[in-house]
């Protein structure tokens, strides 16, 4: 079934693209392509000639002129064509997303505090600011920070991701997307866009391309274009007074056809990128959308091609995010299993993962499980920022863990001593790029818990691509320097920041720019906000906070860190398609360009025959050749302009020999051979 209707899709897609392919063709639509214009008027143009050789006001064989026009027209069409796919798939993404998006009756509480006291109303009546209260099976009216609650929500119609995930007021997972669903508890959320402008408004006019601007690199791409098609527009049209003169002189031959200069023109120009430019564009967008970001601009897309600095945190991106415990080590006098014991009655009610994970530790080890907790009328101390320990209190005993200076005081203060062993075991795991739980029973030290952060597997490999390909990769992290620097050494990255501060992020980030570097960066807090905002690339974490979002210019609504090392391929794989295909369109210039001229002179100075060593048959036949090729072409490169080229991980310099090797010489080659083939094709059909 998914196969039948992603075939229909397709075909949908398609036979909307051809339809678009003619609605193009007004003249407003085409003058926002310069090059493509200049194209399009040739194509009147010659169209024009054809119907005044029936009037006798034109002596170019009509048979001649009529597929020079009909050939323009479709080298249009093409261009056209290449376009609309690119909008199509955007379109066909969008409707996916719209709906998602609906009108639905929102709670809107008029206390937040008070959740029977609400009235209902439509969702697009909802305005920055409103409260909302949201049960389990409701849509989320709009986009929007949890206040109050903790619930699961279903972000499929958002994300593509069927597993539901937890927002909750307070942190950095806050943050919520409308047009998704809660499927458990309950929320009250304060509606923080307005209709309109939520992400998702912003992510369908992203993929509709209606919001698409051009970016710098584009525009200036677009000018050089724009310039060589003047230069060749100056050239071709030169030639009509100086072949009229040059026949004249030499008293044979005659000048140049009208329909020739300009079969001429839209050959030696560069069609092929000018009508593949914008496609590429969109496309660029659309892949980027595909992978659940949304860009806020297509600068940011480009920037991130060009990216040489990035900035990842420890947490969740370079590491799993969860520290576990991975051994107990004991104090002398003190056996490895007491101290699992005790370890484990301290984490049975602490239900963090670092908790979770002594639990199953001590199961594994020592097999310790199947606590009768009621017989032992135990009461739990919850872990706080003041005490930084949690524990256990049962029949008269005091277990704790925490943090060592924690333990430390927790003891001295009941008369017992801070052995010299537990200080050496906790320097010990610290420079490991461990963390230390001292654990403490009544006045007495047991020994040390070592929790470890786990570095996601194949992220090592993922850094030393990067370093290929000369980017610098910095991991940020709030730990001290000593366990910043193990970490950074087992992850492979290239640098490190430790204990780091808003402040601290923003200074590197600037020191980095000032040097000339472009820097990206992730983020999903608001203390990220101010870094967000100086850096190149700041994609921000869709579960993040609201200040987070506005300060970067790319958000991703997976809320998955490692997708900013994605976003830099994407980014470099645009720049690297444009590049490819306009220096195969150049190189295309070049080949045309000893096609086509010695063929057109041969009546006037019979010597430039020699320079036809591509040896056609006729100028007819050699201009026909070259401007069908010059629109098949087109066809030909459309896939690659919506796929893009090949991502590889290599350095700048490399990467461009390469492409000037495949897309330089290719595009030198392919026109000699096509347009030769093309030549004996027409020859033996008796057409030219």
């Amino acid at each position: 079934m998914t196969d039948n209707n992603g075939a229909s899709s397709k075909s949908a897609i398609y036979r909307d693209a051809i339809k678009q392919s003619f609605a193009k063709l007004s003249p407003r639509v085409q003058a926002s392509n310069p090059v493509m214009f200049v194209v399009y008027l040739g194509a009147v143009l010659v169209s024009v000639l054809y119907g005044l050789t029936f009037a006798g006001y034109h002596d170019e064989k009509a048979g001649y002129v009529l597929a020079i026009a009909i050939i323009l027209w479709f080298t249009v069409l093409f261009a056209n064509f290449a376009e609309a796919l690119a909008e199509g798939r955007g379109r066909a993404q969008a409707d996916s997303l719209r709906s998602a998006r609906k009108d639905v009756l929102a709670r809107k509480l008029k206390d937040a505090r008070n959740h029977e006291d609400f009235v209902e109303v439509l969702s697009s009546a909802l305005k920055k600011g409103d409260f909302v209260y949201v049960q389990a099976g409701d849509q989320i009216p709009m986009d929007g920070d949890v206040i109050e609650g903790a619930a699961s929500v279903d972000e499929s119609a958002i994300t593509g991701e069927s597993a539901p995930v937890i927002r909750e007021s307070g942190g950095d997972r806050s943050a919520v997307t409308g047009g998704t669903t809660l499927v458990s508890d309950w929320l009250v959320i304060e509606i923080t866009a307005e209709a309109g402008t939520s992400f998702l408004d912003k992510m369908i006019s992203m993929v509709e391309g209606a919001a698409r601007k051009k970016t710098p690199n584009e525009i200036a791409l677009q000018i050089l274009l724009v310039t060589l098609t003047l230069i060749f527009l100056a050239v071709t049209v030169t030639l009509l007074p100086f072949t009229d003169f040059s026949s004249r002189l030499a008293g044979s031959g005659r000048a140049i056809s009208i329909t020739n200069v300009v079969a001429l023109l839209v050959c030696l120009a560069p069609t092929t990128i000018g009508a593949l430019l914008s496609s590429i564009g969109i496309a660029g967008m659309s892949r980027l959308n595909r992978s659940n970001v949304l860009a806020m601009s297509g600068r940011a897309i480009e920037a991130a091609g060009d990216v040489d600095v990035l900035l990842l945190d420890k947490t969740g991106t370079i590491t799993l995010g969860n520290r576990q415990a991975s051994e107990f080590l004991p104090v002398p006098g003190v056996s490895e299993e007491e101290l699992a014991d005790a370890a484990q009655l301290s984490s049975l009610a602490d239900e963090t993962a670092e908790g979770r994970s002594i639990v199953i530790l001590a199961k594994e080890r020592f097999n310790l499980r199947g606590r009768e907790l009621a017989q032992l009328g135990a009461s739990f101390v919850a872990f706080s920022a003041r005490t930084r320990m949690s524990g256990i209190d049962y029949q008269g005993n005091e277990i704790r863990k925490g943090a060592a200076d924690a333990v430390k005081a927790f003891v001295l203060e009941r008369g017992g001593e801070y052995p010299d062993a537990c200080d050496r075991l906790v320097r010990q795991i610290a420079n490991a790029g461990g963390t230390p739980l001292v654990v403490a029973k009544n006045s007495v030290v047991l020994g040390v818990v070592y929790l470890k952060d786990i570095v996601k597997n194949g992220v090592k490999e993922r850094f030393e691509d990067l370093r290929k390909m000369g980017i610098k990769t910095i991991m940020i992290t709030g730990d001290n320097p000593m366990t910043a620097a193990a970490i950074a050494a087992e992850a492979g990255v290239d640098d490190f920041l430790a204990e780091a501060t808003p402040e601290a992020k923003l200074d590197l980030i600037r020191d980095y720019q000032a040097k000339g570097h472009l820097v990206a960066m992730t983020g999903d807090g608001t203390n990220d906000a101010p870094a967000l905002a100086q850096a190149d690339v700041a994609v921000a974490m869709n579960t993040g906070t609201q200040a987070a979002k506005e300060a970067g210019n790319m958000v991703d609504l997976d809320s998955n860190p490692t997708k900013l090392i994605d976003i830099v391929k994407i980014g470099k794989q645009l720049l690297m398609t444009r590049g490819a295909l306009t220096t195969f369109s150049v190189a295309n210039d070049v080949a045309k360009y000893f096609a086509i001229i010695p063929v057109l002179f041969f009546g006037i100075y019979p010597e430039l025959a020699k320079l036809n060593f591509m040896g056609l048959t006729s100028s007819t036949s050699a201009i026909l050749s070259a401007i069908l090729y010059n629109a098949l072409i087109i066809v030909a490169l459309i896939p690659l302009s919506l796929r893009g080229v090949k991502y590889r991980e290599m350095p700048a310099g490399k990467l461009l020999g390469r492409n000037m090797l495949i897309y330089g010489l290719g595009g030198v080659v392919a026109p000699f051979v096509a347009i030769k083939g093309i030549d004996l094709l027409l020859t033996a059909l008796g057409i030219a």
